[in-house]
């Protein structure tokens, strides 16, 4: 039986954002074509028919879920004043409520480690990605010079990853709170910095 163009594109586009909440969820390598497929309704022989290699719809799951998290911060920033937008996407981020939910999160914390061992088509595909990220963050920043607002952006956004890592290991407790917390405040540079007591010159 064959389908028309218009089908065989919704079935594509399924396939990819279930396969975009299952590698979130499992890992780059904790599901296989086969589940995926099932998943979508359709058999594994049919994959082929959609994607020329399993890489390549790792690479167009990813970049699904990345454009998601774009699009999750548009709306933030739409929905908050100019001057609070880069503090309230800071703060939409880091929550209890995306913490334990990787499966509709960000793909950056849920899967860059995996990915910083795949191919350099995929690395490639991953940091284009990453970098649409931090330029979105720096948009933010209005007022602030660009090199600046995107050095601001990229220490931000990293700060943010590293956290909701530390913060899933934690689990649901108070430790994984408090990762959040500090995490928040870290990339709003808030945290400040220890000071150090001045000594007082030792008499001779």
């Amino acid at each position: 039986m064959r389908y028309s163009k218009e089908h065989k594109q919704e079935t594509h586009a399924r396939i990819v954002k279930r396969a975009s909440v299952r590698l979130r969820e499992k890992g780059a390598h904790g599901i296989g074509v086969a589940d995926l497929m099932k998943e979508a309704g359709l058999t594994h022989g049919g994959f082929y028919a959609h994607f020329a290699s399993r890489e390549a719809l790792v690479i167009e799951a990813l970049a699904y879920a990345m454009d998601r998290s774009s699009e999750r911060w548009r709306k933030v920033a739409a929905a908050t004043p100019p001057d609070k937008r880069f503090a309230a996407i800071v703060e939409s981020y880091l929550t209890p409520v995306h913490r334990d939910d990787p499966g509709h999160g960000c793909a950056v914390p849920a899967l860059g480690a995996e990915i910083a061992r795949e191919s350099p088509k995929m690395r490639k595909a991953f940091a284009a990605k990453l970098e649409q990220m931090i330029d979105m963050m720096a948009d933010q920043l209005h007022g602030v010079p660009r090199p600046a607002a995107r050095k601001q952006a990229t220490a931000a956004l990293t700060a943010m990853i590293g956290t909701l890592v530390l913060s899933r290991i934690a689990g649901t407790g108070e430790l994984s709170d408090e990762i959040l917390s500090a995490g928040r405040e870290a990339a709003l540079g808030r945290g400040g910095r220890p000071t150090l007591r001045k000594q007082r010159p030792k008499p001779h």
